[in-house]
């Protein structure tokens, strides 16, 4: 006897109709599409079952529906399955770590949550939850959780709830919220305490003291000194005291502070962690309606335009702040770097000039300032932007001279990236010093580095597993990386590393706990120390080491298995995201330009503090793998020092050229025995004889100037001069 289908089978067969569709070989039954209820039960059963490609496909049919988010979070409640998709989620992104399924799971993750927030943070519904607050003691309950769940969005109007003295049980009830809401309505408050004045602004202080939130400092201190109503002072020193400030503290170094809180990105003075906006705030007294208002801006550059924000009230307390100067510089670098291109930043307009402008505007102090942040901080365009700023402004000891307790120029030539490197070398080159300073032994080999070296990449991989560091080897040479030998930790290549020019990007292949204490290792490590990691590990380890870095961009979790364009993808991803990609060929090109024309002045000036014998040796092997004008170029520099090796060096390459080139390494070798005398070998001199009495009347005649300029005694010139 045949069975009818039950629900179960019935939904089975519904989902693979739905496949055979997508796929082109749907039957005659499959012309009524599941709906969106029937896929998202699918979408749910295939990852339960673990058939990762069914879920992926109907997935993507899900969010590529066009539902509004606020639609899908209604879908998802009113399905009775959240329970279930929520397991679905989550064992989606488990089991796929850095896949096609976990990025399919993370966006209706995300889809069903924005609709929620959406929901919550909509006007209307803020506004009628506000209106329940003073009914029912359920309806008072469920009120309050939805307002403290839209969270900062609700600020406005709970805060005309808060200064409305004609309803004195919701003013109550609302300061209750305000203060619960913890640190999202601490902005919001304290720009409306700057802005307001008499009564309102003494309770906006008195909410502020009772919240305990120390960010509300530099506010507080800030009307408490320039109020001239009494209540408010007095409001203000009671909440300055509940948040253990100090009275009488200096109203610049608190804002400076929290500005520095800012700019680190601390969790205090971020309201949505993990969303695209934060909300910056404007407040306009007296207005009919709600006098707060939010305006949304790009995550990316929020931190940045409120620590800005911040280090100009600090300017404006105190004009002579050189760190609020250095601060407002830093971030407004940091801001232009990580906006993203055609954004409109309501925090700093288009019609605003670029960064670089006040880098190199504001001064040595203030830029050496910004080259230690950058330092510390292992931001590395931020490092950059200071040297290009200090180099177009300082010359002499300006450069090394510092701060009062530090010389960051200086110290960017170890700093472990040989962009910034290479920079600081040429801004000290191009500088011309004239004594001598800590550091300066460095300048010419980086020089020499630059000519020869900017263009390579390094790679290194850390793994037990041969078979494993073979396969990821030769991704990564597909890439143009040189890779290291194998080895289990930074340590076992500390040889090898000392070698390479530098390391672009390291990835590991190890238990978690070794891939974590591999990491701890690379950053204390002086040349590894902004070195980007690839950190590839199990399925389970992956989904649980992977939320420990996802706001470190310097280093990526990954799963083992993944396809070989997916490694390629991700390494590609994680050297551009932490340190701008590898040197590329153009910008190779032009360092390798600047070095050989600084080094050129360097040798003509005879500068006693950077000598250019040190390149000497760099020089030698750059010249005979140079050709064209760049071959010129560093013979010529050759041709300036005086070491037997750089005469003997252009004398080769002059001896394996032909034509024009030829005559013109002859007749830089003779420039080089004109100053330093005859340091050549007999072979070479032979060669040259050779040349000047071949038929070619350009080579013979740059041949002979060099036999005259090496004083070639009479009895070797005589049989060119008797036509033997």
């Amino acid at each position: 006897m045949r069975r009818t289908p039950s629900g179960r089978v019935l939904s089975v067969v519904a989902s693979t109709l739905t496949l055979l569709a997508a796929s082109g070989a749907a039957m005659a039954q499959a012309d009524d599409p599941a709906s969106p209820e029937q896929k998202l039960r699918d979408f749910i059963h295939y990852v339960l079952i673990d058939r990762p490609d069914a879920a992926e496909l109907i997935g993507q049919q899900l969010l590529n529906g066009d539902m509004p988010p606020q639609a899908f979070a209604d879908l998802v409640e009113s399905s009775g399955e959240l329970q279930r998709f929520r397991q679905a989620i989550g064992e989606a992104m488990r089991r796929d770590v850095g896949g096609s399924l976990e990025s399919t799971a993370a966006d209706l993750e995300g889809l069903f949550e924005s609709g929620k927030l959406e929901r919550a943070r909509s006007p209307q519904e803020i506004e009628r939850n506000i209106d329940l607050l003073t009914g029912q003691l359920q309806g008072r309950y469920l009120a309050t959780q939805r307002l403290l769940t839209a969270g900062e969005y609700s600020v406005p109007q709970l805060f005309e709830a808060l200064v409305d003295p004609t309803n004195s049980e919701l003013q109550a009830i609302a300061q209750q919220i305000l203060v619960q809401m913890g640190s999202q309505s601490v902005m919001p408050l304290c720009v409306a305490l700057r802005s307001e004045t008499g009564p309102r602004q003494q309770l906006i202080a008195e909410v502020l003291g009772i919240k305990g939130y120390k960010t509300a400092l530099p506010f507080l201190a800030d009307v408490a000194e320039s109020t001239a109503e009494s209540e408010v002072r007095e409001a203000c020193t009671r909440a300055i005291s509940n948040l253990g400030g100090t009275e009488g503290a200096s109203v610049s170094a608190l804002y400076l502070s929290l500005g520095e809180i800012f700019y680190a990105e601390r969790p205090e003075v971020t309201s949505f962690p993990g969303e695209e906006h934060q909300l910056t705030w404007s407040y306009l007294p007296g207005a009919p309606a709600v006098a707060l208002t939010a305006t949304p801006v790009l995550t990316e550059v929020y931190h940045e335009g409120m620590a800005m924000r911040m280090a100009e009230h600090a300017l404006r307390r105190d004009g002579r702040n050189l760190d609020a100067a250095s601060l407002w510089v830093s971030a407004n670098i940091k801001r232009e770097v990580e906006q993203p291109t055609d954004y409109e930043n309501p925090m700093y307009g288009s019609d605003r000039r670029d960064a670089s402008y006040f880098a190199v505007a504001a001064g040595m102090p203030v830029d050496q300032r910004v080259l230690a942040r950058g330092i510390d901080t292992r931001n590395t365009p931020l490092a950059r932007a200071a040297i290009s700023a200090i180099e177009e402004i300082a010359g002499g000891s300006q450069l090394w001279a510092g701060t009062s307790d530090r010389r960051p120029l200086v110290e960017a030539l170890g700093y472990a990236n040989r962009r910034v490197q290479y920079e600081a070398a040429l801004a000290f080159g191009s500088a011309q010093p004239n004594e001598s300073f800590t550091g300066s032994d460095r300048v010419v080999p980086l020089l020499a580095s630059a000519i020869r070296d900017a263009s390579e990449r390094y790679a290194m991989v850390l793994t037990d597993d041969i078979e494993a560091y073979q396969q990821i080897r030769g991704i990564l040479s597909g890439q143009g990386y040189t890779v290291l030998p194998r080895g289990g930790s930074a340590g076992e290549l500390e040889s090898a590393i000392a070698e390479a020019a530098g390391i672009d990007v390291i990835v590991t292949m190890l238990p978690t706990d070794r891939s974590l204490a591999s990491i701890e290792q690379v950053r204390y490590s002086a040349k590894l120390a902004v070195t980007p990691v690839l950190a590839m590990l199990e399925p389970d380890e992956a989904a649980a080491m992977s939320p420990r870095f996802e706001r470190d961009p310097m280093v990526m979790v990954r799963r083992v298995g993944l396809p070989a364009e997916a490694v390629s993808g991700a390494v590609e991803a994680l050297v551009n995201d932490a340190s701008g990609g590898p040197i590329s060929s153009a910008e190779a090109r032009e360092y390798s330009e600047r070095a050989i024309v600084v080094l050129r002045d360097l040798a003509i000036s005879g500068n006693s503090v950077l000598d250019v014998r040190d390149a000497t040796s760099s020089l030698v092997g750059a010249v005979a793998d140079a050709a064209g004008a760049r071959r010129l170029a560093i013979a010529e520099v050759l041709s300036l020092i005086d070491d037997e090796r750089g005469q003997r060096a252009v004398t080769d390459v002059a001896l394996s050229s032909s034509g024009a080139e030829r005559a013109a390494l002859l007749r830089l070798a003779a420039d080089s025995a004109k100053r330093f005398g005859n340091r050549l070998e007999e072979r070479q001199l032979n060669g040259v004889i050779k040349i000047a009495r071949s038929d070619s009347a350009t080579e013979s005649l740059a041949a002979a100037a060099l036999l005259g300029a090496l004083g070639v005694p009479n009895e070797d010139f005589l049989p060119q001069l008797l036509g033997q």
